[in-house]
């Protein structure tokens, strides 16, 4: 089996954080898309953030008080839906309930906790999904 693929959405005040934690996803042999590792300068944003989510098996939703009413986190919850997409919040502590994006609050989602330890979290529950594509019982 090869490596489970995530995409992480985000906002760019988080990311510090964000980059913590995708290298604490690598360590735990996730594979990452994040959008300042993987588009190149001059490359069309939406094709290349298009592209990242197909490839996916997971995508990331994490979720603070500067994007949980964002257009792009909008956009790129639509997409993982219509594709049929695992979907994993990961929401600020922080956060008022009824700012959560009405998709995202009606899952399990995770606590924005330390970098590491919400990466083993996430990656727990990447690998014991069936990737996309997978048929249960196969």
């Amino acid at each position: 089996m090869s490596a489970r693929k995530v995409f992480i959405s985000y906002s760019h005040d988080d990311t510090e954080w964000v980059r913590a934690f995708a290298d604490a996803l690598r360590r735990q042999q996730v594979e990452v898309w994040l959008d300042q590792w993987e588009i190149k300068p001059g490359e069309s944003l939406r094709d290349a953030l298009e592209a990242g989510l197909r490839q996916s098996d997971a995508i990331i939703a994490v979720v603070s008080r500067s994007n949980a009413r964002n257009p792009n986190v909008f956009f790129e919850l639509g997409v993982a839906l219509g594709m049929g997409k695992r979907l994993i919040p990961v929401v600020s502590e922080d956060l008022e309930t009824s700012l959560i994006p009405f998709d995202l609050r009606t899952r399990r989602y995770l606590l924005k906790g330390p970098p590491a330890e919400t990466a083993r979290e996430v990656a727990l529950a990447v690998k014991e999904s069936p990737q996309s594509g997978e048929e249960d019982g196969a």
